[in-house]
């Protein structure tokens, strides 16, 4: 893997840090998770999209900032129901 670090902080750029934080959601097989964008911002990067659980989506931050220690990531992320309701909906 190419590290890629801005020569001035030596730090990893945003750049390559967002397509490197795609490709650990997408190809670890314990994850495989695509619908997260990730978005550059002045102060690091923040994490968008659902999941379908809180466990899931403590599982992808945890990943995340083990992987980038030094990068601020502020999570977006939202959880979205996955299994069919348990009451029936009144509607007026």
């Amino acid at each position: 893997m190419t590290e890629h670090r801005d020569v001035a902080t030596r730090r990893p750029t945003d750049e390559y840090v967002a397509a490197e934080i795609h490709r650990l959601l997408a190809e670890d097989p314990d994850v495989a998770e695509q619908g997260i964008t990730v978005v550059r911002r002045e102060l690091g990067l923040v994490l968008h999209g659902e999941v379908e659980s809180t466990r899931r989506r403590d599982e992808i931050l945890r990943r995340v900032t083990e992987r980038f220690p030094d990068v601020p990531v502020t999570s977006d992320i939202g959880v979205i129901r996955a299994q069919p309701p348990t009451e029936i909906e009144q509607l007026p």
